[in-house]
């Protein structure tokens, strides 16, 4: 009975039954909207290198009803950048977030530190009652 048993678990886990299947399009999520959350300032900057996405942590609302703030974890200002880009529709506001190395910083030895970093990122309409989700 055990074999038979050690048997059917191992063709389920050859066959990839049962596994994740990942998306063929892009997932969002929502990330909570923190009123009080602080962290590191972070400017965007395009000029990054080897960007990955990163998730948004949270979110909150700034004093311009034009821009929200993202809080992401990161490493430190000196050698890592993030870039956001927007995608604004009547329902949702969706951030995709990257992260990457500031090219001043390529070959350079930097501290592994993570830090919570917060990037202001500007809306082309008021923010209003619309949801805030993260692209990553």
């Amino acid at each position: 009975m055990r074999a038979t048993v050690v048997a059917f678990a191992a063709g389920i886990a050859l066959s990839g039954w049962g596994a994740p299947v990942a998306s063929a399009s892009p997932t969002t999520v929502t990330p909570p909207e923190m009123p009080d959350a602080e962290g590191v300032a972070f400017k965007d900057n395009p000029s990054i290198v080897d960007q990955r996405p990163m998730p948004i942590e949270s979110w909150s609302r700034v004093g311009s009803d034009r821009a929200v703030a993202v809080h992401f974890t990161t490493g430190t200002p000196a050698c890592n950048g993030v870039h956001a880009t927007v995608r604004e529709t009547a329902d949702a506001v969706t951030i995709d977030l990257s992260g990457g190395s500031l090219p001043r910083s390529a070959g350079r030895m930097c501290i592994m530190l993570a830090v919570t970093g917060t990037l202001v990122v500007p809306l082309k309409s008021p923010l209003g009652d619309r949801q805030v989700l993260s692209a990553a």
